[in-house]
């Protein structure tokens, strides 16, 4: 019932089936296939609809029949095996015997992610299993564990590509802009991104050489973005105000992006120090304002970096009390549970993870097993019952904010021996987990839009239309993922607003081209240069720019008023687009970038209304070459 896990809280699944088998006359255990399809399409389907939509609730009660065709089919084939082999025990410690070894590979392949928490809790996991099989005990719980964490650690494998993909895509436009410079750091850049590609081609994370690369990289593009104009003097210009705009704009995006780096990468360290989780926000809120250097997230890193290293001393301290109070504890099975929980909990500050949900664990079952008799199994049960919650709960986007104070009042009474009613609980986070459904359904469909209209001006120049592609790119790889953590949604958020404000402007620009270009009988962008017949072929003759002589500009540069070359070298290519920005005139348009076989165009019009036209081989050699030349 995996594929409902999202949907509906295990408890409230199981009760479900519980009341549709009691009200059948079968134990749960009788309910073959005919019966669970009955449950599955009456009680199953109209439980679902409580917190999500018909449509939605029906498709993944179909998807959960098509795995029981397939479930029956695996077991006629396992009935049709020879019969015979070793007795039940000794298939259950061959198929544990299996399972560790998967988990063995499973662990090696997610090596190279020590600091990963599930990584860190899989090892101490892994060991506690391997010490129970090795005195002849059956670790089952702990096997599960580990299956669990390994579905986890495949699943932030897959959310963290997808961000590299991204970075990548991002990094290659950075180099392209900034490669003319030709410094040791553009070299050190291009051999990141040769190192960063081939990584993501393997299916690996190199989160060093990112940050090195985009922390490069943004040094390089402010550099280019601040490089100073010379005056006819040869006295430094100040920068004009829209290169400042942009070194501005850089900063902030870089910041924002460390921000973000740093909530993922602390995010356990806040929920055990809210003071710092709120000063973290503060931080957001003042890079929103757009007041935030780069130098003081620097410092934040630091701060955090050290406040991590004395809540590791601290929980070290609070374990070992707990180990020296376990120790008293009179010996029955559910000590032992705990003691191999206590070990694994040992084994994750060893490899410097946080345990604060571990703690809080082991202190509730610790009162729970000095309570009286009667009452030690029930609050066992609730405490086991309280930690599935809490982790359900952390993986659903909205529950925690409304259900932080109630799991903290259950918290509180488990350890003074007091039963929390946990109910109502479950029923906010299923609540919340309809939504999300419903929220994914609907991400997942804004994203094919996105795709698809990016597929129709896809064929407009210029920067606005390369930034959407790289964002529809990223877009399909998300929408690829399986069921989302709540950091890989957010991402998930961002891109499609991000996607989606560009998509606004890629269309204005795309409409506002064809009104120019209706001009001369054309629907499409991409026939307009062709129409002018702009390639530069022999019969094309050169015509003078009107209004005397040739003002000295860059090669392939023009000045341009009311449709008529007034400055540049003779070109009578550039004739026919001067006479189309004569219609942009007229349309109201302040920039157009165009291609044809041979160049790419660019146009911008000034206060006064002359325009500063250019061409060159590509975009990057227009940029280096007439980029600062054409904004003024």
């Amino acid at each position: 019932m995996r594929l409902l896990s999202d949907l509906m809280s295990p408890r409230a699944l199981e009760r479900v089936i519980q009341d549709a088998a009691q009200v059948r006359g079968l134990p749960v255990a009788g309910l073959d296939r005919a019966a669970l399809e009955d449950i599955l399409k009456r009680e199953v389907f109209k439980r679902l609809q409580l917190s999500v939509p018909a449509p939605l609730a029906k498709k993944r009660v179909s998807e959960v029949l098509a795995e029981l065709v397939l479930a029956d089919q695996a077991v006629a084939a396992a009935r049709t095996a020879p019969v015979g082999g070793p007795n039940a025990a000794e298939a259950a410690r061959a198929e544990a015997a299996r399972t560790v070894t998967q988990l063995e590979e499973g662990l090696r392949r997610f090596a190279l992610y020590f600091d990963w928490p599930e990584t860190q809790r899989l090892r101490g996991v892994l060991g506690i299993a391997r010490q129970q099989q090795e005195e002849g005990q059956a670790p089952a719980p702990l096997l599960q564990e580990g299956q669990d964490l390994l579905g986890a650690l495949e699943r932030r494998l897959q959310e963290e590509l997808v961000i590299q993909a991204q970075d990548l895509a991002e990094l290659r436009a950075t180099f392209a802009r900034v490669q003319g410079l030709g410094s040791r750091d553009v070299r050190r850049v291009e051999g990141l991104i040769n190192q960063i590609a081939e990584a993501q081609d393997q299916q690996t994370l190199l989160p060093a050489e990112v940050d090195r690369a985009r922390t490069l990289a943004f040094k390089l593009r402010r550099s280019l973005e601040s490089s100073v104009v010379q005056s006819a003097g040869g006295a430094a210009a100040p920068l004009p105000a829209d290169a400042q705009a942009r070194v501005q704009a850089l900063e902030q995006e870089h910041v924002a992006r460390r921000l973000s780096d740093l909530g993922n990468e602390y995010a356990a360290l806040f929920e055990l120090r809210p003071d710092l989780s709120q000063n973290h926000e503060k931080l957001r809120e003042t890079h929103a304002a757009g007041t935030l250097r780069s130098e003081a997230a620097e410092a934040w890193q630091v701060t955090l970096a050290e406040a991590r290293r004395g809540a590791l001393e601290q929980q070290r301290s609070e374990l070992s009390d707990l180990d020296g109070r376990f120790a008293a504890v009179q010996d029955s099975p559910a000590a032992q549970d705990a003691r191999l929980r206590l070990e694994v909990a040992r084994s994750i500050l060893a490899g410097d993870g946080l345990i604060t949900a571990e703690l809080r664990e082991l202190t509730a079952t610790l009162t729970a097993l000095n309570s009286s008799p009667e009452t030690m199994d029930h609050l066992l049960e609730q405490q086991r019952e309280l930690a599935e919650l809490e982790r359900a709960v952390r993986d659903v986007p909205g529950a925690q904010a409304e259900l932080r104070a109630d799991l903290a009042a259950a918290r509180s009474a488990l350890v003074l021996g007091q039963v929390a009613d946990l109910g109502p609980l479950w029923r906010v986070l299923e609540r919340h987990m309809g939504r999300a459904a419903q929220q994914r359904e609907d991400f997942d469909a804004r994203a094919d839009h996105v795709v698809e209209q990016y597929d129709q001006v896809r064929t407009l120049a210029g920067e606005t239309t390369q930034s959407l592609g790289r964002l529809a790119e990223t877009l399909r790889a998300q929408r690829r993922l399986g069921p989302m953590s709540p950091q890989a949604r957010a991402r998930y958020a961002q891109t499609l607003e991000g996607a989606e404000a560009l998509l606004i402007e890629a269309r204005a620009e795309y409409e506002a081209a064809q009104q120019v270009t209706s001009t001369f009988g054309e629907d499409a962008l991409s026939g307009l240069l062709d129409l002018f017949d702009l390639g530069g072929g022999a019969d094309t003759a050169e015509l003078a720019p009107a209004g005397g002589p040739v003002a000295a500009l860059p090669h392939d540069a023009w000045t341009v008023r009311a449709g008529q070359i007034t400055g540049g070298q003779p070109a009578g290519s550039a004739q026919p687009v001067a006479a189309l920005l004569a219609q942009a005139d007229a349309a109201g348009l302040h920039r157009l970038d165009m291609g044809d076989a041979s160049h790419v165009w660019s146009a911008r019009r000034g206060q006064g209304g002359d325009w500063r036209l250019a061409r060159a081989a590509d975009w990057d050699t227009l940029d280096r070459e007439v980029g600062a030349w054409l904004d003024g």
